[in-house]
């Protein structure tokens, strides 16, 4: 290993190491530092801006602020909080399942936050530890980033595969498939042989108590509903639907044999209608990346004229908030991570011929590593397919982007370190104190759900791809 690369590399560990202490946007800050010292000090060229992914997360947190000051996100909570209470007894698979959801339809994870507190007071009622349920749920709210037909993960991958043969629609059901049933897989080995025993006999639980650092058990009341939140629910839900269905329609799985069926009816002298509908689709018009932003903003527009909402207020909203900090951190540490990746592609490239076409679950590992570094499960699927496209030369042996399906889930491996928003929300709001960071720093109470997670969902994707 030379110096050059040594000195890279302390650059590129050394800034994520400090955006992480900092906390916060500060990863994206410390970020754009480091592109400045590898690029202008240490004589790399800058990679590409992740400037798709950005957009896409922009658009999306846009209709969702929408949603959220219309009262639409807290009218989800509280059919999601009515699930949990009427079940409590299966608070360990419904709470994942809750947030698994949430997270599809709304393609954030950070819809999370919202049913922490719901699940660290039904779990209390059940004398239940919340680590189980609360660390499972957080760990499938971003699992469920890799099924979300609206995330910009998945929009990318799914550009990225309909070349070799994979359908929109298909892709969909082997990721919803494999991730779900990965979480519930991981939820009930957690649930068997981790976080056993009561509430009430944690030693931790009772100092807090007598502490007085634990709210009594005992629901809370809440803040009655604005008129606009069911409605605003519709909206967004509606969007969403047609979403799925117009990247459903332009894949080239059904696009390709109807636009053949209506220029052969237009051949034979058909309607003008074809004629008019083929000039739409052929050229396609409004490609998916496209497609999603535009319905997303439409969503948002929607909202606001049918639930009159006050236009200035919307940046005040915690979505916002946390979405803006969300693309600050993409385009600092992605871009980080595009401009180190593609300084040394050739000799990736070379690991990846050399060790993933032998052994293809190892690009889920490398996939894994690097996300929790890249801090996004689009900016890791941005810096490092390219690169795994071109090594296993799958433009010339398509069958092989099964591999790439197969390891998409493993984007999610966000909470190796203890430094995930979602991941630190959770220990904060779990006044039980058993959610919690141990001073060994991996031995926090998310890492083992998030491994057995990617780990299974992974497998199944490996067992479950090809046979598409």
């Amino acid at each position: 290993m030379d110096l050059l690369l040594i000195l890279r590399l302390v650059v590129l560990f050394g800034v994520i190491f400090m955006g992480i202490r900092l906390g916060g946007m500060a990863i994206g800050y410390t970020g754009g530092l480091g592109v400045i010292v590898l690029t202008v000090f240490l004589g790399m060229k800058a990679g590409a801006i992740p400037t798709d992914v950005i957009l896409i997360i922009m658009s999306v947190i846009a209709a969702i602020t929408a949603l959220q000051k219309a009262g639409g996100l807290d009218y989800m909570v509280r059919i999601a909080e009515r699930i949990l209470r009427n079940n409590p007894k299966h608070i360990n698979f419904l709470a994942p399942t809750v947030t698994y959801v949430l997270t599809v339809l709304a393609g954030t994870g950070h819809t999370a936050f919202a049913m922490i507190p719901v699940i660290v007071e039904v779990a209390k009622e059940q004398d239940i530890k919340p680590a189980g349920p609360l660390s499972m749920a957080v760990v499938s709210g971003q699992v469920a980033i890799t099924a979300s037909p609206v995330s910009a993960a998945v929009v990318y991958m799914t550009g990225v595969l309909e070349p070799y043969g994979w359908s929109y629609p298909a892709l969909l059901i082997v990721w919803l498939l494999t991730t779900y049933v990965g979480c519930m897989i991981a939820a009930l080995i957690m649930s068997t042989f981790f976080n056993k025993g009561k509430l009430s006999e944690d030693p931790i639980y009772r100092d807090r108590v007598e502490a007085g650092l634990t709210a009594p058990v005992g629901a809370k009341e809440r803040a009655s509903l604005p008129e606009t939140a069911k409605s605003s629910v519709i909206i967004f839900l509606t969007g969403v639907l047609f979403v799925v269905l117009y990247a459903t329609f332009i894949s080239d799985v059904i696009r390709v044999p109807f636009t053949q069926y209506l220029q052969a009816n237009v051949d034979n002298g058909g309607s003008v209608i074809s004629a008019a509908v083929l000039s739409v689709l052929e050229p396609l018009k409004l490609a998916r990346d496209g497609a999603i932003m535009s319905f997303m903003l439409l969503i948002a527009t929607c909202i606001v004229l049918k639930c009159k909402i006050n236009t200035g207020e919307l940046a005040d909203t915690p979505t916002f908030k946390s979405g803006m900090t969300a693309c600050i951190c993409v385009l600092g540490v992605a871009w980080l991570g595009n401009t180190f990746v593609a300084g040394y592609s050739d000799q990736l490239q070379e690991f990846s011929k050399s060790i993933i076409s032998e052994y293809p679950g190892v690009l889920s590992v490398v996939l894994f590593f690097i996300s929790a570094l890249l801090y996004s499960q689009a900016a890791t699927a941005k810096a490092l397919i390219p690169v795994v496209i071109v090594a296993l030369g799958i433009d010339a042996n398509p069958d092989l982007a099964y591999i790439l399906v197969a390891s998409f889930a493993a984007v999610s491996g966000l909470f190796i370190l203890p430094t995930y928003p979602t991941l630190l929300g959770a220990v904060q709001m779990d006044d039980t104190g058993s959610t919690r960071i141990g001073k060994y720093i991996f031995n926090h109470s998310m890492l083992l759900p998030c491994i057995l997670c990617i780990f299974i969902s992974v497998g199944l994707g490996f067992v479950i791809a090809p046979m598409f």
